[in-house]
């Protein structure tokens, strides 16, 4: 069955995703090193995992399988649930694929150079109506197509 995971600790669309999720009748589980307060839902889990670091990546890359959907902002953990198969998007909605994922990981590196040498500060602009919406349209798709592949 198809599930979303969601990189919990600073996204900024689970309201989103329960709404899309709720529609479809979807799975969704939340992966944070820190518990939080989410709705009283049979279908929403959340998997709260030790503070070490990237243990809410990993955990994520263990259990998502081929045409699951995972909603992460790291570039890395995109890479791996990619390999695996699962379909990936940022909170923009901007999809991440096989074809983007090397262009994606090489400017995620130089910004952080650029970060590490003083260049850069600050960190992205917050999400307004527009990339809310543009996150909602994308998860709509991109579950379509996924219940359209395995139909």
């Amino acid at each position: 069955m198809l599930n979303i995971f969601v990189d919990a600790d600073a996204c900024p669309v689970k309201k989103e995703v329960y709404r899309v999720a709720s529609r479809y009748h979807l799975e969704v589980t939340l992966v944070a090193n820190s518990w939080m307060r989410t709705p009283d839902e049979r279908w929403i889990q959340l998997e709260v995992v030790g503070n070490e670091s990237d243990a809410a990546d990993q955990w994520i890359v263990e259990h998502v399988q081929s045409e699951d959907i995972v909603v992460t902002a790291d570039i890395l953990l995109a890479s791996h649930c990619v390999k695996k198969g699962a379909k990936v998007m940022g909170p923009t909605g901007k999809l991440f694929t096989e074809d983007n994922m090397g262009t994606a990981v090489a400017t995620r590196n130089l910004l952080a150079e650029l970060r590490g040498a003083g260049e850069i500060t600050g960190g992205p602009p917050p999400l307004n109506k527009r990339d809310r919406s543009r996150f909602l349209q994308k998860l709509d798709d991109v579950i379509q197509s996924v219940r359209r592949k395995s139909s």
